[in-house]
């Protein structure tokens, strides 16, 4: 796929302070964190969930349990990602029955990852509910999905494709979005 790019959406001070509000918005609504647990879904999810972590940490004095989700076999598009697909291992080291689950990822687009990440979670136990935290809700859901906390609302088209640069994984942190060359369709 070829892009060109086309405007820088959130810098690393605007990342800094979604996340922070994000986090005192989870402590909020669930009154507190003694049910809640976090767990990123790899890739980029997972280091925005050790951050929002950080912050709960620093205002609440107390530590959140933290997963990693892999969810590559539940995808439905397997096939038409790759013949070889990387599987890399999840680590959930708590037990979630009756906890407040919430899902971390970078943005949410058509809502099939956060579709592969509620198969997978339901095969690791059964959380009295599952919220989600997204960085970047860019629109054009293509199932029922919708995040209970958001960073930031970036209405897109579909010929666009937003970016999420994090240190941990970039080496910087900022988010743009880049459009598509003309010749090439989206599925």
């Amino acid at each position: 796929m070829n892009t060109r790019h086309k405007a820088f959406i959130i810098d690393a001070d605007e990342m800094r302070r979604a996340i922070a509000r994000i986090s005192h918005e989870i402590v909020e609504r669930n009154r507190g964190i003694q049910e809640v647990v976090l767990i990123g879904i790899r890739r980029r999810g997972v280091p925005i969930a050790e951050r929002i972590r950080e912050h709960i940490r620093g205002f609440e004095s107390a530590e959140v349990p933290l997963g990693i989700l892999d969810i590559t076999l539940y995808r439905d598009d397997l096939q038409r990602v790759a013949q070889q697909p990387v599987v890399r291992t999840t680590e959930i080291p708590f037990d979630m029955d009756d906890k407040i689950v919430v899902l971390v990822d970078d943005v949410l687009f058509t809502g099939r990852t956060v579709r592969a990440a509620l198969d997978a979670l339901i095969d690791y136990g059964r959380p009295r509910a599952i919220q989600l935290a997204v960085l970047v809700d860019r629109g054009h859901r293509e199932l029922p999905i919708r995040a209970d906390f958001v960073g930031k609302n970036v209405p897109t088209s579909r010929r666009e494709v937003v970016h999420v640069h994090l240190q941990e994984t970039d080496g910087e942190d900022g988010v743009h979005i880049d459009e598509m060359d003309r010749d090439v369709t989206v599925e």
